[in-house]
């Protein structure tokens, strides 16, 4: 565990962030750890993760800051095959890894004393706000669920991404699905191109939204291995809305390009302790200015009210 430069958060805790390897298989999640100074243990701790193809330093810190600022415990970490995290061929994303990823995330935080297991939050983003519904629909041990322009439905992302886009990217997927049986290199698919490109998200203000998001990330590729984009189009975690006993809110984005807020809107309303926020901006400006700032300001307030910093405090 190495440390960190501590971060700035607003309120009357300072956080230290610290470097985290979390055992994962024969590898390993590389993650932080933000730890609040003089927070009374066993903390609340909030677990966050990125979207597509992203990876923590694409603004995650700016969310951990406040939320550790606040008096929770922070756990960000990496997918297998993306940023730090250890993983093989790189830039592979499968679904399935993904979650098993969340859950060993879960399972390290469980064991460490220093966390309540009482107040778990997750906190996801994009494709990462579908995992935590998905995770949450089985795990009903977790505390509250936010879900930031979450990724609820393929379908609707795919109808999105329109026509000509999808069928490049069905191109590239069987030509990586080939590769991958002939033991060859994965053949690469941008995350976010221009409308009618070949990428997996290619609406308006997409790319210029992603480039963005990555500016400030060392590791950041805007690529994935093309065989995800076979298997985009079926995943749907927002149909186990109705699953997740947890308090969820859903920070709805409108116009998104990449998570339709018609269809979120749709699956938030099967949540039985559904909370939703909307935001008038485009999927990549909930990151940034004031609408981080309005984002994150919902985060602490739904935060204090189902996982309170006081463990004796009512929900």
């Amino acid at each position: 565990m190495t440390p960190d430069t501590p971060g700035t958060g607003s309120s009357h805790l300072t956080p230290v962030r610290t470097d985290v390897s979390i055992p994962s298989g024969s590898g390993a999640l590389a993650g932080w750890l933000y730890l609040p100074t003089d927070a009374r243990e066993p903390l609340p701790v909030v677990v966050m993760a990125h979207g597509l193809g992203a990876v923590k330093e694409m603004r995650l810190d700016a969310y951990a800051d406040r939320f550790a600022a606040s008096g929770y415990a922070v756990v960000v970490f990496d997918y297998r095959h993306f940023g730090s995290s250890t993983g093989q061929p790189r830039q592979l994303l499968t679904i399935q890894n993904q979650l098993q990823d969340w859950r060993t995330a879960l399972t390290w935080v469980r064991s460490d004393e220093r966390f309540d297991a009482d107040r778990i939050a997750l906190w996801g983003t994009s494709f990462g706000g579908g995992h935590v519904i998905r995770i949450a629909a089985e795990d009903h041990g977790v505390a509250a669920v936010i879900a930031q322009c979450p990724f609820t439905d393929g379908w609707a992302s795919t109808r999105a991404v329109g026509l000509i886009s999808s069928a490049k990217v069905v191109a590239l997927g069987l030509r990586d699905r080939l590769a991958a049986r002939c033991g060859k290199p994965p053949v690469m698919i941008a995350s976010a191109g221009p409308r009618h490109a070949a990428a997996l998200m290619a609406g308006p203000g997409c790319e210029s939204g992603y480039l963005a998001l990555g500016s400030s990330a060392p590791a950041f590729r805007n690529q994935v291995a093309a065989r995800f984009g076979l298997t985009i189009s079926h995943y749907r975690p927002g149909t186990l809305t109705s699953r997740v006993t947890a308090p969820v809110l859903f920070g709805i984005c409108d116009p998104d390009t990449v998570a339709p807020a018609s269809a979120t809107r749709r699956h938030a309303a099967r949540a039985p302790h559904g909370e939703v926020r909307e935001y008038q901006c485009g999927h990549f400006d909930i990151y940034f200015d004031d609408w981080f700032e309005r984002a994150v300001a919902d985060d602490l307030e739904f935060l204090g009210r189902h996982v309170p910093v006081t463990a004796s405090s009512p929900r």
